[in-house]
């Protein structure tokens, strides 16, 4: 049956944005942890440079978050390990019908925010140590315990899973057979279940460690005086970072290849001696280099990465970036005053477009047909010597004003208001209901309001009043 070649073209490239999208960060960070800008990036590439690695080498804050990333790691692993082996034997011995809410249960550390862990692991163990009457610098207030514990609330749930996938696979029926032939529980287990369960309580101790290494919402609130990598880190963020973070991620994604060909050289080994009828334990003695390298893909590459880390190490120490880093430098400056000589030219060439161009219509020095010298495009209409016959600049008034008083006249003169002021048509004098004249300043209606109206001798006077 033939393959159609399209389909190939379209699997292969699933592969390569599949692993690119995967690995494609480290890849960048990488290339980053040897170039030599001081901010970690990839492009524009300038010098090779392995001074990162020195400058991670004498940073003392990651070598003692490394320390502690490393004890909280073990102390995770030991905790984990015990945790998930006794709940995985505890789920096969429990009854049946309680499996289901048991399983629930162990499992629901998994589900939990890692933020609401620590916040709980903090407070519980706090309150414990104020219960027991200890200080706050004792054992139970120590970081690298907090942590651990915190941690091991969910990681040995991961234990517990790897567990119970291993134990779905033996037969109680040993158990039982060495029970009968007069072994203890304690010698069953021993020699019969744990070789059995050896394969996945390495395996959960791998998940273990990873896990608790890379674990950052559940330590940020335990670790106390003792920060993880994770943490430090991530303060050094806040700061501004340096490739050092780029070379130590190299040296982890470097060790976990490692490690990882390391195991898959040993299974492949194990496969071939079950396919040779060999016991694996003759296989697993020794081996002889030949034999290491045939039939055996892990095994070569594993080779070469070990070759290539030993002249990694020669040429870093026979190499010297600084004549690449005068030479950058050099570049650099040159570019910035070539920058430079632009912006200048661009500038003087504005200023040569303006000078063409002419005035602008605005300009008080050349102020349009019609406009007065010296006034502006709108003339003296803002002038105050307007309101002014004398004076510079003053404007004939318009014909019907008097002299002397501006363009508008006395309207605006305070004078007007008084006696002195200009003379008006006197207004007609009011008159009462029966057509007589009122007196002056009384209004329509005479006196009517004056409040004497309300004395005895006025009443009297004009009304009569009444006695």
């Amino acid at each position: 049956m033939k393959t159609n070649p399209l389909l190939k073209i379209m699997l292969a490239a699933y592969l390569v944005v599949f692993f690119g999208y995967l690995l494609g960060p480290l890849v960048i960070m990488s290339i980053t942890a040897f170039n030599s800008p001081a901010f970690p990036k990839a492009s524009p590439w300038e010098c090779l440079t392995f001074e990162w690695f020195d400058v991670l080498a004498n940073d003392t804050r990651i070598r003692e978050s490394l320390v502690n990333s490393a004890w909280v790691g073990m102390g995770a692993v030991t905790l984990s390990v015990i945790l998930g082996l006794a709940g995985a034997l505890m789920l096969t011995q429990i009854w049946p019908r309680m499996r289901a809410t048991y399983y629930t249960i162990v499992i629901a550390p998994i589900l939990i925010p890692g933020v609401v862990l620590g916040i709980s692991t903090l407070v519980f163990w706090g309150r414990i140590n104020q219960m027991l009457g200890f200080t706050n610098d004792s054992i139970l207030q120590n970081g690298i315990l907090l942590t651990v514990l915190g941690q091991s609330t969910f990681i040995a749930s991961y234990c517990m899973l790897v567990f119970i996938s291993r134990l779905q696979r033996f037969d109680p029926g040993l158990t039982e057979a060495a029970l009968d032939l007069g072994a203890t529980h304690v010698q069953a287990f021993r020699k019969i279940l744990l070789p059995f369960l050896r394969p996945a309580i390495g395996s959960a101790a791998v998940i273990a460690f990873l896990a608790s290494f890379e674990n950052y919402n559940t330590t940020t609130f335990t670790f106390g005086t003792y920060p993880t990598l994770t943490i430090e880190l991530s303060q050094k963020v806040r700061y501004g970072i340096n490739p050092s973070i780029s070379a130590l991620a190299v040296i982890i994604v470097g060790l976990t290849v490692l490690g990882a060909l390391v195991h898959e050289v040993y299974k492949r080994r194990e496969q071939l001696a079950l396919a040779n009828g060999a016991p694996v334990g003759a296989v697993q003695s020794g081996f002889r280099l030949p034999g290491f390298l045939s039939g055996n893909p892990a095994a070569v590459i594993l080779v070469l990465l070990a070759l290539s880390f030993v002249g990694t190490l020669w040429f870093s120490q026979v190499y010297s970036p600084q004549a690449c880093k005068l030479e950058v430098r050099e570049e650099k400056r040159k570019a910035a005053e070539e920058r430079i000589r632009q912006l200048q030219e661009r500038q003087k060439q504005r200023q040569l477009e303006r000078q063409m161009q002419g005035p602008k219509v605005f300009d008080q020095k050349t102020p349009p047909a019609g406009a007065n010298p010296g006034q502006g495009t709108f003339g003296d209409v803002f002038e105050p010597k307007n309101l002014n016959e004398t004076g510079p600049g003053a404007t004939k008034p318009p014909a019907g004003t008097n002299p002397g008083k501006g363009t508008f006249g006395d309207v605006f003169n305070p004078g007007n208001l008084d006696d002195a002021g200009p003379k008006k048509e006197e207004p007609p004098k009011p008159k009462g209901n029966d057509g007589s004249s009122l007196n002056p300043g009384q209004g329509t209606f005479g006196n009517v309001f004056d409040p004497n109206n309300l004395g005895t001798s006025s009443g009297t006077k004009e009304g009569g009043g009444n006695q």
